[in-house]
């Protein structure tokens, strides 16, 4: 067996002669227990990761769900969610070391996770569930973006027109430049590296959001609110009541959506350091996580500033969700061709005000091809966004409920048919069906779509 490699080797020297530590060596004390650069992630670098995931186009989706479902089905179905979703992740952050929580051996990714734990034709179940999410929102992310751009423009257009003007603004520039932004900011070598865009993306998510809360108040102060229901839409009034049925399903896969941030959640625990220990970190940041949707549900974003907050905020979370799927095609090409100079080489460039940036030949042209692949079909199918409820729905179970709830019964050792065995294979089983048919609701809506759609026209 080859030896491990010297950063490997010093961190095992560090465990087994602690005198190693004690004499400033400084290559020990930058490494963590694996071998690897030391993690300096905090609480507040990962609130921002998560805040960055949870505030996307499924938050932004919910008021469309809300007015599906009404306030009544449409307050328990996303106060249901949300306590799903803590208790799963809280399950799932404990798995991030294999066998025991604090002191096990580390899992870099979700697919490394399922591997330490259930292996065998699931972990390729995971990468396909999580990988595949990753790519949508990518695209769902570029459409949502040039979306609030384009309010921009046709608000400006309006006041230099009148309203009564005709102000037709096409999405395909905006798309575009939100590529080329993307392009350059893809670059960053790991999520370990982005806490500054996530930050400045969490920033941006709390500005629009106090606005749209700001104008929500304000326009019910006025008096002048349009009518609502209990139960949502009206059936003959509305909808018709086939429509009623498979919308109402699209909204819970819209809802389910807004929840993805466990689909990157170890990743994201993954850039915390080890003190103190990262599930307890990382469970203080999912309890608080899994609230922010109850207060985004009144979204009136109107006014041009909160727009560009949006805009702003969808490039840092385009960032967060790609990053963990270039990492994993970079890593599986790096372990097939390992002596490959394109793949494994990198050069330190020296970029004004940004300092020095590492910068590989195979990640420039890898990650530019899959900015400008996203970009396109974001371009030529526009109506993506009625996609993103399908995604809830088929990622929510897998993801969020499945791989934490099994990998759970594993670590734990829960024994066959007890009372917690039966309890948490029947949250599995009806998360199931949920999701089932969400994904239905949301495909029919896709069809509907599809059928409207004109491909090469402006998207208002």
């Amino acid at each position: 067996m080859s030896p491990p490699p010297p950063p490997t080797m010093k961190s095992l020297d560090a465990l087994h002669n602690p005198s190693e530590v004690e004499s400033g060596n400084a290559a020990v004390k930058n490494v963590d227990d694996d071998g690897r650069e030391k993690r300096t992630g905090t609480f507040l670098t990962a609130s921002a990761h998560i805040i960055t995931a949870v505030i996307g186009s499924g938050v932004l989706s919910l008021a469309w769900a809300l007015a599906q479902l009404g306030w009544v089905a449409g307050t328990v179905i996303l106060v249901t969610f949300a306590i799903v979703t803590y208790y799963t992740s809280t399950l799932l952050a404990d798995c991030y070391r294999a066998p025991d929580p604090i002191t096990g051996t580390r899992n870099y990714t979700y697919m490394g996770v399922v591997r330490a734990y259930l292996g065998g034709k699931k972990v390729q179940l995971c990468g396909l569930a999580q990988y595949g999410n990753l790519v949508g929102v990518s695209i769902g992310y570029t459409i949502t973006a040039s979306i609030s751009l384009v309010a921009i423009g046709r608000a400006n257009c309006f006041h230099k027109n009148g309203h009564g003007a005709k102000c037709s603004v096409s999405s395909y520039p905006y798309m575009g430049t939100f590529g080329l932004l993307q392009i350059g900011l893809s670059q960053i070598p790991n999520f370990h590296e982005i806490s500054f865009l996530s930050i400045i993306a969490a920033v941006m998510s709390f500005s629009y959001a106090s606005i749209g809360i700001g104008l929500a108040i304000a326009k019910v102060a006025s008096g002048k609110v349009g009518k609502t229901t209990l139960t949502g839409t009206v059936i003959g009034v509305d909808v018709t009541a086939s429509d009623k049925v498979w919308k109402a399903f699209q909204a819970v896969g819209d809802i389910a959506f807004s929840y993805a941030f466990t689909t990157i959640l170890i990743e994201i625990q993954d850039t915390l350091r080890s003190s103190p220990p990262e599930n307890k970190v990382m469970k203080k940041q999912v309890l608080w996580e899994s609230q922010p949707q109850l207060c985004f549900t009144s979204y009136v974003v109107a006014l041009d500033f909160a727009n560009v907050c949006i805009a702003i905020h969808l490039i840092g979370a385009y960032q967060v969700y790609a990053q963990p799927f270039f990492q994993f095609v970079e890593s599986k090409c790096n372990k097939k061709w390992p002596e490959n100079i394109f793949i494994n080489k990198e050069f330190s460039w020296k970029i004004p005000f940004l300092g020095k940036w590492r910068v590989s030949p195979f990640r420039l042209v890898w990650r530019t091809n899959y900015v400008i692949l996203t970009t396109f079909i974001a371009m030529i199918f526009p109506f993506f966004n009625s996609i993103l409820g399908l995604l809830g729905a088929l990622a929510f179970w897998p993801l969020t409920v499945y791989f934490p709830v099994t990998m759970h019964i594993a670590q734990t050792k829960v024994k066959k048919y007890s009372g917690r065995w039966l309890a948490l294979n029947l949250l599995v089983l009806v998360c199931l069906i949920v999701s089932a048919l969400a994904a239905v609701g949301s495909i029919v809506g896709l069809i509907n779509n599809v059928k409207k759609y004109k491909p090469f026209k402006n998207i208002d």
